[in-house]
């Protein structure tokens, strides 16, 4: 077997506080066009809440183990498995719903949703989930991690930006009009370009060790797309919603887990391959799904 904790990517302490300004930024420019509405809209609709926040917060994290009991891949790739499944929907979702005629603002709804609860349910999650597989663990015994710092490096980094984007909507919504695009492009871009450079920086990693993961995460979002619109079907839930609970619990906020990796767990290559690839796949897998849910008639 590979030992991939032997894998050390290529990224400096600038980078990762590039990282989190890049994610911070995003969040502060999503949430620039959050009213209370979006929050409240899950009381209109609340089988659709209780399902899409069931599926993404118990299902998802349930799911990921008993995968990992059945593939059994190393302890690190496991505990990577886990992180992704423990983060909460990431914001391309809205827009890949929106390319997928789902349920908008629903999606918005769940991810903002999810977001705000990160804080508590991230590690919690993590933490719950990565004892019950063995081999995970024993390896987050060899890890010196306090609970606290992770809950609040998540409210700093995910919750704080998003409710002072929210606030500004709100009380000053002539800045907020003049800052959502340029946040919305600007954010973006730079997110994109870092990701482009860490990936250059470290393609020998991948390329080494890219069909280990690739299977892994092809297994693991495709699951978790599946097991979305499952739930929703058994809920007697409509079409529109399937496709958008499906694609909430298959798009994960892979680059909390990033920060994560490098900021408490001494960056373990193993944990930050798989949520680096994740970050990539699961655009490609929604972005497939949308070309052809979108092109299904509306009835």
């Amino acid at each position: 077997m590979q030992d991939y904790d032997l894998v050390r990517l290529n990224f400096s302490p600038g980078g990762l506080f590039v990282l989190n300004i890049c994610l911070g930024l995003i969040m502060f420019g999503v949430s620039l066009e959050l009213t209370i509405a979006d929050f409240t809209n899950l009381r209109k609709q609340p089988k659709a809440a209780i399902v899409g926040l069931f599926s993404q917060l118990v299902l998802l994290p349930a799911l990921t183990v008993g995968l990992l009991y059945i593939l059994k891949p190393h302890p690190g790739l496991a505990l990577g498995m886990i992180l992704v499944a423990a983060c909460p929907g990431g914001n391309m979702s809205n827009f890949i719903s929106l390319l997928a005629k789902g349920n908008v603002p629903l999606s918005i709804s769940l991810t903002a949703t999810t977001t705000v609860l990160a804080w508590f349910f991230t590690p919690f999650n993590f933490f719950f989930w990565g004892k019950l597989y063995s081999p995970a663990a024993d390896r987050l015994k060899e890890i010196s991690l306090n609970p606290v710092d992770v809950f609040l490096s998540i409210f700093l980094i995910l919750v704080l930006p998003l409710i002072l984007g929210a606030l500004t909507n709100r009380f000053l919504p002539k800045v907020a009009s003049s800052l959502k695009k340029p946040m919305r492009i600007g954010s973006t871009v730079l997110l994109g370009v870092f990701i482009l450079i860490a990936f250059i920086g470290n393609w020998r990693s991948f390329v080494e060790f890219g069909p280990v993961l690739f299977w892994l995460v092809l297994l693991h979002n495709g699951s978790a797309l599946i097991v979305g619109y499952l739930a929703s079907w058994i809920a007697g839930l409509a079409h529109k919603e399937r496709k958008t609970i499906s694609l909430e619990t298959g798009l994960q906020n892979s680059g909390l887990g990033l920060i994560l990796i490098f900021t408490f767990f001494q960056g373990i290559g193993s944990m930050a391959l798989i949520a680096a690839w994740w970050g990539v796949w699961h655009l490609i897998s929604g972005l497939f799904l949308a070309s052809i849910w979108g092109r299904e008639k509306t009835s």
